[in-house]
């Protein structure tokens, strides 16, 4: 099959949906209206709350969003077939994962830029509110572990890899300092995008030559040193100040980011790979040997990000509304970055695909496990003798993923004898992705440890107070930490996909209610219909993974608490999830009969003006 019609339908799909569908929502059941003061002007702080050029917005949030997700999610779900993969990515995002993310950022910008647990708290009761904290932080804890572990497989004894990734965070503070203090009450944007997109180009070329010298030594780590390294990355992201190293180092990535999918875009059109894989493999009835389970349901939790993911709603109810300079804007930054990443979710599939089954395979498994599916590599050594790496055996997506961008690259007229630059960019490109989302997610988790501990002790509560954010990130990082450190891809990646669409369905669940509250309940079904598909493939997902993967390690030696604590995790979320959705009917149920809706519903009124009245809220 060729690439070039495939992808041509995909971007054909993402304009129809932005430009009609998000325009739908906007006008009738959001009601955008710039006349409402955003958050980030009402509490400008400097520090969190801080209003942001929407390119710039649109950059942090994109790079936010847009982790682990949409890049290995898609390479790991091959095993199904080229098929299933790319009409759920397309459906979908358009349909559920760009709903959601851009109602919630509405929802949370109507809500002082509150996270969802106090949107749920408010629009539903305090019970849900109470429970959805809860339960977003431990899901959230794994989806931190998933996302951070991609990042381990690929940096792990690659010094090309970490000098680039390294290099990014010094750019970064200094594209910060220039960008929002160069000039008093002045955002300045030019200069400091060209300064850092020139610099992180040099990073990639001189990592080649670091990694030849003989200092490359000095960058070779360990998964665990890695595991320690990124935990204190983390930490310190989460408590500097926004401005300094998340959004700018966020805003730097996305020209990586989109550049790479618009270079992706082109060398499609212009190779027309072929792919390589049938619509669908045998697989989809199960037994297969990277996802333990059938093509339902567990095609819906492999791949979350490019279609839809709840831990897009804690980045749309956590960094994102603070930052909203005015409400129409949450049109383009929600719906139209998760756009964005959806694409990236069709270009990593048809990279995926577009190598022989033997090879992607043979870097997917084990050794041992590759040797009995009884297929044979075609091109795999001539990769790893390219590249400069073993490739057999690195499992977790991320290595055959670059393998595939390169090897669309390489095809490009001149670009045939730099397979190794292209494949440590793509490395780069992976990680980039990954490490903007771990730090945006640290900090979001640690908004909500806050809001969580600010019940007991109030200082607690304020985002702004330094011991409060060192103890809650450092509680945030050790959790996270702890999973990557005893966990591989084969059980964190089901707990992170599961826990991660469960998180969706209490997103979809909090916004319905949020729309019948506003009197808008004949537009619930925008957001009730995805939440009815995604929460019951999802809990199915859920009680077949404890039975059929978490709950077997009990009896392994070694993996016994690993067994017990996975299975643990799954009920929480589970039960989490029911009991948030059953309050949220309830509350349905009581609106539509005419019990009048939260204080606090649909934010703050607009006086006849157009100023905001504050007081009610």
């Amino acid at each position: 099959m060729n690439t070039f019609p495939v992808l041509l339908v995909a971007l054909c799909v993402y304009v129809i949906g932005y430009r009609y569908y998000s325009a739908f929502i906007a006008a009738k059941a959001m009601v955008l209206d710039d006349r409402r003061t955003t958050p980030a002007h009402l509490y400008a702080d400097g520090h969190n709350y801080v209003a942001s050029p929407k390119w710039v917005l649109f950059g942090h949030h994109f790079a936010a969003i847009a982790g682990a997700g949409p890049l290995v999610g898609p390479t790991l779900a091959a095993q199904f077939g080229f098929a299933p993969g790319f009409l759920w990515i397309l459906i979908g995002a358009v349909l559920a994962g760009c709903v959601q993310d851009f109602t919630v950022l509405v929802a949370s910008v109507r809500h002082r830029g509150r996270s969802l647990a106090e949107i749920a708290r408010t629009e539903i009761s305090p019970f849900a509110g109470l429970v959805a904290m809860i339960s977003i932080l431990f899901i959230l804890l794994v989806t931190l572990a998933g996302l951070a572990l991609v990042v381990v497989n690929a940096l792990a004894n690659s010094p090309w890899g970490v000098f680039t990734i390294g290099m990014t965070i010094p750019i970064a503070v200094i594209m910060g300092l220039w960008m929002f203090k160069s000039h008093a009450g002045k955002i300045t944007v030019t200069g400091p995008s060209i300064f850092g997109v020139v610099l992180l180009l040099g990073a990639v070329v001189a990592g080649h030559w670091f990694a030849q010298s003989g200092a490359a030594s000095a960058l070779t780590f360990t998964p665990h040193q890695i595991i320690y390294i990124i935990g204190i990355y983390g930490l310190v992201a989460s408590v500097l100040p926004v401005w300094l190293v998340l959004e700018p180092r966020d805003y730097l990535s996305t020209y990586v980011k989109l550049g790479t999918i618009a270079a992706l875009v082109i060398g499609v059109f212009i190779v027309h790979p072929n792919i390589q894989f049938p619509n669908f493999t045998p697989f989809i009835h199960g037994g297969g040997p990277i996802i333990k389970g059938k093509l339902f349901p567990f095609l819906f939790v492999t791949i979350a990000c490019g279609a839809i993911s709840g831990f897009h709603s804690l980045v749309s109810s956590g960094t994102t509304p603070k930052m909203l300079d005015k409400e129409t804007d949450a049109r383009f930054i929600g719906y139209g970055a998760m756009v964005a990443e959806s694409l990236v979710g069709v270009l990593a599939l048809i990279a995926a695909c577009s190598m022989y089954p033997g090879d992607y395979f043979a870097i997917n498994t084990t050794p041992a496990v590759f040797s009995h599916l009884g297929l044979s590599t075609v091109n795999l050594n001539l990769y790893s003798h390219e590249v400069g790496e073993q490739l057999a055996g690195r499992t977790g997506g991320a290595v055959s993923l670059a393998i595939g961008m390169a090897g669309i690259f390489r095809g490009l007229p001149g670009m045939d004898r730099l397979m190794g630059y292209w494949y440590h960019y793509a490395i780069m490109f992976e990680a980039l992705f990954i490490l903007t989302t771990v730090d945006t997610g640290t900090r979001v988790a640690r908004y909500v440890l806050q809001e969580l501990m600010g019940r007991v002790y109030k200082p607690f509560g304020n985002n702004a107070w330094l011991p409060g954010n060192l103890l809650t990130s450092s509680v945030v990082v050790l959790g996270w930490g702890y999973l990557i450190y005893t966990g591989n891809i084969s059980t964190i990646w089901p707990l992170f996909g599961t826990g991660n669409q469960l998180l969706a369905t209490i997103a979809l669940a909090v916004v319905t209610t949020f729309l019948i509250n506003m009197g808008k309940q004949k537009y619930a079904w925008i957001t009730a219909v995805p939440m009815c598909f995604v929460g019951v493939t999802t809990i199915t997902a859920g009680v077949l993974s404890i039975k059929n993967i978490f709950w077997p390690l009990t009896t392994k030696p070694g993996q016994v608490f690993t067994g017990y604590l996975d299975s643990v995790l799954m009920c929480i979320f589970i039960t989490g999830v029911v009991l948030v959705v059953a309050d949220a009917v309830r509350r349905w149920v009581k609106t539509l009969n005419g019990v009048p809706a939260p204080q606090e519903a649909f934010g703050p009124p607009l006086t006849a003006t157009g100023e905001v009245k504050m007081g009610c809220c």
